[in-house]
């Protein structure tokens, strides 16, 4: 099993960025897959996620109404795009996987590698 995040960059306040996860040795249609962040000296947290069966999400307080999540099943990516950044929202974004959907940063299954996201002017 293999996810790979990937499309981070450095983006102005206000600007928007598409990150995506490409995932691989399992089904979008029977695992969960969340977004996740760390901050520099900071915990990491739960962005965003969607569910394997009926695609329903979820989104942090902090970035409900900014963030979009979606799934491309026959390609097995899953994206999120960002919108109106803040510099708050700097930090390594990762994907993750679940079985069950249960979203936490110590109930995911499987990591792929971060992505950098940084929003400075």
């Amino acid at each position: 099993v293999q996810l790979q995040a990937s499309g981070g960059g450095l983006v102005q306040p206000g600007g928007s960025l598409k990150i995506s996860c490409e995932v691989s040795g399992l089904s979008l249609k029977t695992y969960f897959i969340g977004w996740f962040r760390q901050a520099p000296g900071k915990e990491r947290e739960g962005v965003s996620c969607i569910s394997s069966s009926d695609g329903d999400t979820f989104y942090a307080d902090s970035v409900k109404g900014r963030f979009t999540i979606s799934r491309d099943n026959e390609k097995n990516m899953v994206y999120l795009q960002m919108s109106s950044l803040k510099p708050e929202d700097t930090g390594v974004y990762y994907c993750a996987a679940n079985r069950f959907d249960v979203f936490g940063p110590n109930d995911m299954d499987y990591w792929g590698k971060g992505t950098q996201v940084t929003v400075s002017s």
